[in-house]
């Protein structure tokens, strides 16, 4: 098992100007290891900090995010509490689809649904449902360059022993919104010019 949650970043030409070359550079930082990731998830995602959330990628390349049972994510009966598991997802997911689109993309949750099946009284596992057809899907859309959406489909379950199978307490159904850091940075600067137009 490899803790490392890197995949498929494309190799582009360096942004100009010293923010987003900086963005860039923890973009990277942030998806080669947990340890690194947990660093920018305390600057950046104290509640993922907090919550000990962590991503792993299986040697078949199946993705994989743990929720320790910890006691922040327990509620006053002793099992996870429904908003850690909840609010946890969007991290999962959005932690999945970075590594998927690479660090020149943005990332943001449109949607997310969960039902609870059943209280999850220890570590809970986010486990992506058709991970090998959301990457071809993925892959397709960047070959346009446009900005897309992807629906990403997450079950949750409570780890046992060993020997036991993993019992399911969840399932996440979330649509993500992709765009190039570049667009969104040229759509930036157009409004803040047509915004010094009028007051002027």
């Amino acid at each position: 098992m490899s803790s490392s949650p890197t995949a498929n970043l494309q190799t582009v030409a360096p942004p100009k100007g010293l923010w987003p070359r900086a963005e860039a550079f923890f973009s990277r930082l942030s998806t080669k290891n947990n340890f690194w990731h947990r660093v920018c998830s305390l600057i950046w995602l104290p509640y993922a900090w907090r919550s000990g959330i962590s991503m792993k990628r299986l040697n078949t390349g199946r993705f994989t995010a743990i929720l320790p049972f910890k006691r922040v994510n327990r509620n006053w009966y002793n099992a996870m509490a429904g908003a850690a598991l909840l609010g946890n997802s969007e991290v999962a997911g959005g932690m999945f689809l970075f590594s998927e689109v690479g660090i020149d993309y943005i990332v943001i949750c449109k949607d997310l649904k969960y039902r609870f099946l059943r209280p999850c009284c220890g570590p809970a596992v986010y486990d992506v449902v058709n991970p090998e057809t959301l990457h071809d899907y993925v892959d397709k859309a960047k070959k346009d360059g446009a900005e897309f959406n992807v629906d990403l489909t997450m079950n949750v379950c409570q780890i046992h022993g060993k020997s036991e199978r993993p019992l399911r307490v969840g399932r996440c159904k979330m649509t993500f919104h992709c765009a190039p850091k570049a667009a969104v940075r040229s759509r930036s600067s157009k409004q803040a010019r047509k915004r010094r137009k009028l007051t002027v």
